[in-house]
Order: C-alpha cells, then structure tokens, then sequence
C-alpha cells in the first residue's frame, strides 16, 4: 500500500468537503429570508468545522505531497472506502458542534451525528432529526449543510475529485471504477475525466433547471434547493417533518417523481445522449433520444415503474385506501418512484397501507436503479443478468453441451460479470440475513409495544424493513420506521450498524469489505 499516496488523496478529499461548507453559512443570516434571527451556535458549529477540516486535510497532504507512482487498484479501493469514512465524520462535526438536537431537549450523540451524515453523503435519507421545522432544535444553515451532503454524494465525490483533478492520470479510471455504482462502466472509461467532468456539468445543469421549476411553483429559494439535492441525488432529505406531503401539490409531485426518473437513469447514458459528434459526425436528435430506448436496462426500470404503480394502484383501490381513482394513481406512483429509485420522499405513510401493498415495497426496496445513477439498491441491470445466468444454468442441466456467451441487447459480456453477478447477489443476502438476525437481537421490544400481541411479528418485519432500507440507501422503512417516523429512537448499536451497511450499499459491498482484511493493507 503505497501510505503517501493514500494520505495526500485523503488530504485532498478533506480539503474538498471542508471548503464546501462555506455554502451553509449564508444561511444563517436573516438577510437570505431564512432564518428568523442571527443563528450564532448554527454558525460558529460550521466555521469550526471547516477549520477542524481543513487542518486535517492540510496534515494528510502535507505528508502525502511528496508521494510518487500512481493509484492502483489497491490504492483506488483505499481511497474510496476510506474517503467515504473520513467524509461522514467530518460531515458529522457541524451537527455536533451546533449543538443540534435529535429530539427536543436531547442533544445529538456522536454516533447520531456520524448516522445523519453518512445518511446524507450515502443519499439514503434515513434521519434521527424529529423536529425538522423548528430553527431552535436545527438552525437553518445545518438544514441547508445537512441537505447539501446530498448533493455531493449524489453524482459521487470520487467522481467530482477525479473531475476537478487532472493529474491522475490512469488512477482517475481506478477511482471511477470503484465509484460509479454498478457492474457496467464502460461508456465512462475512455477519456475518464472527461467523462467525470461531463456528468458533473449534466449534474449541475439538472439542479439549476429543477430548482428553477420549484421556484416557479411556489417554493422558496431554499426549500427549492433543498427538494433539489434530494430530488436528483436520490436523497430524500426534506425540510419539513411531512417531506414532500407538506406542500400537498400534485404539481409538485409530479415533478419530483419526473426528475427522481432522470437521476435513477444511468448518467452514462445521457453523456452519449449530449456527445455532440461521433467519430467526426454529428449525431441527429432523433439518435441522441434513441439511445436511452435502446438501453435494455432503462427499458426494464421503466417497465418495473410502470407494473409496480398499476399493482398498487388496484391494491389500494380494492383494499378501500383510497376511494378516489385520482388519488390511488398519484401516491402509487410517486411511492413507487420513491422506492425504486432509492430516494425515500414521502407524500403519504405507506405503513398504513395494505399487506400486499407493504410487502410490493419491501421486496421494491430491493431494486434500486439503473446502473450509473445516483440511485442506490442492487441496479436493474444486474436483476436482468441474474435472470440470464439462471436460465443458462437451467437449460445447461438438459443441455450439458451447450456454450452460450453473456448477452445484453447487442451486446457480449465477459464472462466475468456471471461470477460477479452471483458472488453479489450472494452477499447481499447474507449481509441482509445476518444484519437483520443480529438488530432483531440488538433493538430492545419497547419500541413495538403498540403492537399488542404482534410485538414480535412487527419488529420482525421492522427490523427486516430498517437493514433493507439502509443497505439499499432509501431512507424509510415500514412501522415504527416508516415516513411518519424516523431512527431516533433506535439504539447507540442499532445505529452504528445501519450506518455501516449505509456505506456496504452506496459503495457496492467491496470498497468497504476489503478494509478488514490485514493482506490488504500489506504490500504484494
């Protein structure tokens, strides 16, 4: 493990997260129509922050500047599950050093601080905060820093590092390799920081056009910025305890469930979309738009979208949830976009509705979007190669001869992806087993004594919600952690170990892994 290298990367990554909490700041005065009064403790909790940031980012580099060779794959993995890490603590200390409340008159613990901040940076919207409208429990300016980790772990701050860096040369793809969600990176690989530069710029061009739509709507300048970072990084961080429901606009709505569509899309995608030539010729408008058809996956997710809203739209219709067609169609399909997408907006509390609606959404949680989106979740695009490695298997056991390649669309994979896809879907379920057995045996029973004679049935099914909401990075789960709710009443212990499958689900499982095996911090 080359340690120099390692420590001025880290350097840099804190330099990057520090400087960006100056943004937060302006918050805090009244003059931005905000905040009520001077937010003092809001204020001096972010500046301090900042310093403790930069000061550590200014030792890591100081010892690493010097460092020479360049990232392998060993130092790319490095960086990317240690600069998550060091990112969720640092974005930890404006919470803490606020004094943010998680509950009236109960201060945030360490763990709490380090749970909402990696929930923020991880974009799964999964949040010990209860009372998000009263400026006396959270200051303004921590609301805005708390919905910005959103937006910066959306796109990746690995990928907006290797964009803004143009000295890393072959490293640049290592890192992308490790960040950009999903099995499939190809279309990113030539030219990478190009291709990182050109995703961050659709990225930013997005959040300029959905936060002048939102104001356009109704909201405030901040609310729009805020709905916007939780809108296109699949977050779902809200400013209000009612999230999106608060507004009551179908309007609204609709345009969350629109643009939570296009962040769910693989970004990839949209960089060939807007590449203005191909091999010398300049590529018509009508192709541009074909490449998003032809995508087997995209095709697929928006297929899921579709079945999984006219499923709970009957359901709801039958079960009498809602007696108004009108109604049944527009919270099928924002909670079904909500889901899928991993970003965990809320407009009704789906733990009301019936067994099979609840269960469509738990199995749902599961999904996530398209590879190279900023959603969370599994990605379609393996569900559709692990359909294909089983048919194979099947018609093998007949067809013991029969050699068939792995295909998507037009397309040949390498043999590879069969393994990986496997070895994936394998850890997955053992993480969610395990993790699920040891926080039914962490969380104590109080929680659920509402729940009459089904105490152990509901935290059986919460607990199972609350691993795969984390692990999946959408935010909310069913019963006592479902969109009228929250985590904060879940043990120091339950926390820490949502938080760590938090970062298992956004970096997909190996960059975390790979962290406690001794034989990877040792030189080949």
């Amino acid at each position: 493990m080359n340690w120099r290298i390692l420590c001025r990367l880290l350097g840099l990554l804190s330099l990057l997260v520090g400087g960006s909490m100056i943004l937060s700041i302006p918050w805090a005065f009244p003059v931005c129509g905000v905040a009520r009064e001077f937010e003092s403790k809001g204020c001096i909790g972010i500046l301090l922050s900042m310093l403790i940031s930069l000061v550590i980012g200014g030792l890591l580099f100081a010892y690493g500047r010097k460092s020479q060779g360049t990232i392998l794959h060993k130092e790319a993995l490095a960086v990317v599950g240690l600069g998550w890490i060091l990112a969720g603590f640092l974005g930890a200390l404006p919470y803490l050093l606020s004094g943010t409340m998680r509950t009236p008159e109960i201060s945030m613990t360490v763990i709490d601080a380090f749970f909402e901040s990696v929930s923020g940076f991880t974009t799964t919207g999964a949040s010990v905060l209860t009372e998000l409208e009263d400026p006396t429990q959270i200051p303004k300016c921590i609301m805005f820093w708390r919905c910005f980790t959103h937006w910066l772990g959306g796109m990746g701050i690995i990928v907006l590092f290797v964009a803004l860096l143009g000295h890393l040369g072959g490293g640049g793809k290592a890192l992308m390799q490790r960040e950009v969600p999903g099995p499939l990176t190809e279309t990113v690989k030539p030219r990478i920081r190009e291709a990182a530069l050109a995703m961050w710029k659709i990225y930013v061009g997005l959040t300029i056009l959905l936060s002048l739509i939102f104001l356009i709507e109704g909201m405030s300048i901040f609310d729009a910025l805020c709905h916007t970072f939780g809108t296109l990084a699949t977050g779902g961080f809200s400013t209000y305890n009612k999230s999106v429901g608060h507004f009551n606009s179908v309007t609204i709505e609709m345009t969350i469930a629109l643009f939570m569509i296009i962040a769910g899309t693989n970004f990839s995608l949209f960089y060939m979309m807007t590449s203005s030539s191909n091999k010398g010729r300049r590529i018509p408008l009508y192709q541009r738009a074909e490449v998003l058809y032809n995508d087997p996956e995209w095709r697929a997710y928006m297929l899921a979208i579709g079945v999984v809203t006219i499923a709970l739209c009957v359901n709801l219709l039958i079960s009498g949830t809602y007696n108004s067609f009108g109604l049944a169609v527009r919270h099928a399909f924002f909670t079904t976009v909500s889901i899928i997408t991993t970003t965990g907006f809320g407009t009704e509390n789906f733990s009301d509705w019936s067994d099979f609606s609840r269960a469509t959404l738990l199995i749902l949680m599961f999904s996530g979007g398209c590879a190279g989106s900023t959603a969370g979740g599994i990605k379609v695009i393996r569900f559709l190669l692990f359909a294909k490695v089983i048919r194979a298997e099947v018609e093998k056991s007949f067809r013991p001869n029969v050699i068939r390649s792995l295909r998507l669309g037009n397309e040949n994979l390498p043999d590879r992806l069969r393994q990986e896809v496997v070895v994936y879907f394998s850890l997955i379920l053992s993480l969610f087993v395990l993790s699920w057995m040891l926080l039914n045996t962490i969380e104590p029973d109080d929680l659920w004594q509402n729940g009459g004679n089904n105490v152990k049935a509901e935290k059986l099914i919460d607990c199972a919600s609350a691993v795969a909401s984390t692990i999946n990075n959408i935010g909310p789960g069913l019963g006592v952690l479902g969109p009228a709710s929250n985590y904060s009443a879940f043990s120091q212990q339950g926390k820490f170990l949502l938080t760590i499958l938090m970062l298992l689900g956004r970096l997909e499982l190996f960059a975390i892994l790979v962290l406690f095996f001794p034989s990877f911090w040792r030189y080949q």
